[in-house]
């Protein structure tokens, strides 16, 4: 698929309709080429997947028809790995699209029909959505979990955390998620273009709340809205870091006017098509008589590309995010760079399951997600800072945050979207 993303003030292109076709194709490809393979590698031959409306399970809504918003009623799923593929069945008082019908009301009790179809696959190992450590694999509610297990009887002695299985179908992207990944980068990166432009910023007017919310209101406009509220940061000679446990991040508040000598870092994030971006772009506020940044500001910028392709260089499929967040540190620190990387998976969800790369207050390693595994086929959010002295600004230091959305693939990595190459500017009036 090929999505054609135009100016950021004009309509998204693929009207709702169109969405929900390619979303359904995606999920019959991802049903049929991608999940027995992880469930394989899970060592998982029964998947069930139960949530009640009001009270999904994260990972119902990536294996419901684009055209169910929600669970109804009580919605479960039920993936059974055989040697012919995965044969997916819904017992739901209502059909689910590609699953198979595993149960009408005048059948008998839901629950029966479960441990039916459990008797009928005769699994070795069942999977549940609980996890202590993976929130996105700990949908199971406590009075779902009784239910199932009660409606299991002596098969619940079969049952098994489904985190690793969850993980792997969360993580992975088919190639034409990762075509339309790339093109919703770029809309990210023009949506973001335009917030840091005179068409949205007046120093001496523009607060830092007032560009997050023209931020947030133009992805809402276009039909891809934020995952999270955009988040700014202002940093201006005079006004040093602050420590926040430990870390020296920007302390001006979101009631700052904006004013000319600013850097300003915007992160956006938007969601369409069951898919997640996360973006950062950064820019200076000319003074009058300026055309360009301080030399300072640009060696800052200069300092923060290099992490960011130390980052990339060290991103590899086998390695786990500590090891990953430990190589990509020490080859900053032997350029001499003080540097942070706290890069995370991003698809499904912004903050997606699977490997931590460190996290903005965790540089020594992330207990759990981690130890996992970098795999092929997923896209991560390249996401880090360095922090760099401004010799214009007196010596005081800047935290320049940077975050690219990048594939990982079998021989390294690939950026996607438009990166950003050097430091935008702003007139100052």
């Amino acid at each position: 698929m090929t999505l054609v993303v135009p100016d950021p003030t004009r309509t998204v292109p693929l009207p709702l309709r169109q969405q929900a076709d390619v979303r359904d194709r995606w999920l019959t490809q991802r049903l049929l080429d991608l999940l027995p393979g992880l469930m394989d590698r899970a060592g998982i031959d029964l998947w069930i997947v139960t949530g009640r409306e009001n009270n999904e399970d994260p990972v119902l809504a990536t294996l419901l028809p684009a055209s169910w918003l929600s669970a109804r009623r009580r919605t479960v799923l039920v993936l059974h790995r055989s040697d012919d593929g995965v044969t997916p069945v819904a017992v739901s008082r209502y059909p689910v699209g590609q699953f198979l019908a595993g149960w009408a009301p005048g059948d008998g009790g839901q629950w029966s029909a479960v441990r039916r179809i459990v008797e009928q696959a005769a699994p070795r190992r069942i999977g549940v959505d609980v996890s202590a450590r993976c929130a996105a694999a700990d949908g199971l509610s406590v009075a779902e979990h009784r239910a199932l297990t009660e409606a299991l009887g002596p098969w619940a002695d079969r049952v098994v955390s489904a985190e690793d299985l969850v993980v792997g179908w969360l993580e992975t992207r088919l190639p034409e998620e990762v075509a339309a990944l790339d093109a919703l980068n770029r809309l990210t990166d023009r949506v973001l273009a335009h917030a840091l432009s005179p068409d949205v910023v007046v120093p001496g007017t523009t607060t830092a709340a007032d560009l997050a919310w023209a931020v947030h209101q133009r992805l809402a406009d276009l039909g891809v809205p934020p995952w999270f509220h955009p988040g700014v940061t202002v940093q201006r000679a005079g006004v040093p870091l602050a420590d926040e446990g430990g870390t020296a991040l920007p302390a001006l508040p979101q009631d700052t006017v904006l004013r000319p000598g600013d850097l300003v870092t915007c992160d956006a994030g938007l969601a369409s098509l069951g898919l997640a971006t996360d973006l950062q772009r950064s820019a200076y506020l000319l003074r009058e008589g300026e055309t360009a940044p301080p030399p300072g500001l640009r060696a800052a910028w200069t300092a923060g590309t290099r992490v960011r392709a130390l980052t990339a260089e060290a991103l590899a499929a086998g390695r786990t995010g500590d090891e990953v967040l430990a190589a990509a540190r020490a080859a900053a620190a032997a350029e001499g760079l003080d540097a942070e990387v706290y890069s995370h998976p991003v698809g499904v969800h912004g903050h997606g399951a699977g490997p931590a790369i460190g996290r903005w207050d965790r540089q020594d390693g992330v207990p759990g997600d981690g130890e996992r595994v970098l795999r092929p086929a997923t896209v991560f959010a390249l996401e880090l800072a360095v922090r760099v002295p401004v010799r214009e600004w007196g010596g005081q230091c800047v935290r320049l945050a940077l975050e690219e959305g990048v594939e990982l693939t079998p021989t390294g990595t690939a950026f996607l979207g438009s990166p950003q190459r050097e430091l935008w500017t702003l007139p100052a009036g």
